[in-house]
């Protein structure tokens, strides 16, 4: 990894909290000892707590969907009346880690597998210097979310009145990209995460005797062609320009100790990842035709069972390009990526982005001494980055509510 006195960035707010880096690691490594899962945050949640009362923010307000925490940090003045938010989930991975430090998981089978602690620790950072220069006009609102990692911990804490309690006029968050050398921040001014649905086919046949295959609705044949069929939505449906993806990842049928039994159900589960509503609906119209088709072919009930489980991150314009002004600022236009490459992968924070305009961005971590990347059981959050991050944060809050010039 860069060592942590080389990550340099501009500004006052990167200076500043430079000078408590130390402790910002110590955070972030003590919530990477004790990971939890979406909405079980109830040592990360008092560890989050504990530190923004040491910060002096003005207010804590907790219990917002469930186990969600915002703080509240008012400027030197308030009459602009503007109001920002800044997100960083807080949530671990079901997943058993493989490293050796020190502050590895203490947790069996749970993990900060994809840097959530670092983002946690980040915030803090920038709850930390805003609390203590409040160069603003207006009011920061710091939300730590529970539960991104498929629990949709977004939407929840804005079902329990999040931005009607707190009704930003734009939301900004940022997550660590290994793909991206460590001081280097990317974005666009369009989708930048892919919408995620969950697929699940049950297939209902006829089970019986594999010497004697003519007297049966062979489910696992049903689910042969149906895995092979559906490869040709994307293929043959979806325009070569579009984006798309359709995986089943998943299948149960029968049992491996019985040989020559032909089962009477099985199960697929898969995902579908789109950026476009109209290639979201028509995937999912084309599933459920491709479905019914074979199913009719072979004399098999097929059912799909089709949830779209998040949006596509879709980051506002506007927001985009303020965004992408402030990182630059911090780490230079050779650093700043302004049309990067949307993931596949989908986040949560996209339900707060239908709502609001705003921006997410991707700060850039490195792959780190082991090599890995996201959700692997060997990844480990970059700590030479959390500085910056902290800054990048706090100066979103410093740049959207400027105070007024004397």
């Amino acid at each position: 990894m860069l060592s942590s006195h080389r990550l340099k960035a501009g500004g006052r707010a990167f200076a500043q909290i430079a000078q408590f880096h130390p402790e910002l690691t110590a955070l972030r490594r003590d919530l990477h000892a004790h990971p939890e899962l979406g909405f079980e945050e109830v040592y990360t949640g008092s560890r989050v707590k504990e530190a923004l009362k040491v910060c002096g923010v003005d207010e804590i307000h907790d219990g917002i969907g469930r186990t969600g925490i915002v703080a509240v940090v008012r400027g030197r003045s308030t009459a602009s009346g503007a109001m920002v938010g800044l997100r960083a989930d807080m949530d671990a991975l079901p997943m058993a880690e493989h490293n050796d430090f020190a502050w590895k998981s203490c947790k069996q089978g749970l993990m900060h597998g994809c840097g959530h602690d670092g983002h946690t620790a980040m915030l803090v950072g920038a709850a930390r210097y805003l609390a203590a220069t409040r160069d603003f006009d207006g009011t920061a609102v710091l939300i730590f979310q529970p539960g991104e990692e498929g629990f949709a911990g977004a939407r929840v804490m804005m079902e329990d009145g999040l931005f009607d309690r707190f009704p930003v006029q734009s939301v900004y968050a940022m997550h660590n990209w290994p793909a991206m050398k460590p001081g280097t921040v990317g974005l666009n001014d369009g989708a930048m995460m892919a919408a995620a649905d969950r697929i699940t086919i049950h297939i209902t046949g006829r089970g019986g005797h594999g010497a004697h295959p003519y007297q049966t609705v062979d489910v696992v044949l049903v689910a042969a062609h149906l895995i092979t069929a559906v490869q040709s939505i994307v293929a043959r449906n979806v325009r070569p320009i579009d984006s798309a993806v359709v995986s089943l990842c998943a299948i149960q049928a029968g049992d491996l100790g019985a040989f020559s039994v032909l089962p009477g159900t099985a199960t697929l589960v898969g995902t579908v990842r789109t950026f476009d509503h109209e290639v979201q609906a028509l995937v999912e119209r084309r599933l459920h035709e491709v479905c019914s088709a074979v199913g009719l072919a072979f004399g098999a009930t097929v059912a799909l069972d089709y949830q779209r489980i998040y949006p596509a991150t879709i980051n506002t314009e506007a927001e985009a390009r303020f965004a992408g002004d402030v990182a630059e600022a911090l780490v230079g236009h050779e650093n700043l990526v302004r049309d990067m490459e949307p993931s596949m992968g989908a986040e949560d924070f996209s339900f707060m982005l239908q709502t609001k305009p705003g921006a997410y961005l991707r700060i850039g971590q490195g792959m780190g001494a082991s090599g890995v990347a996201l959700h692997n059981s060997r990844y480990d959050f970059n700590d030479d980055i959390l500085s910056l991050g902290a800054a990048l944060h706090a100066s979103l809050i410093e740049r959207a509510m400027p105070l007024p010039v004397a």
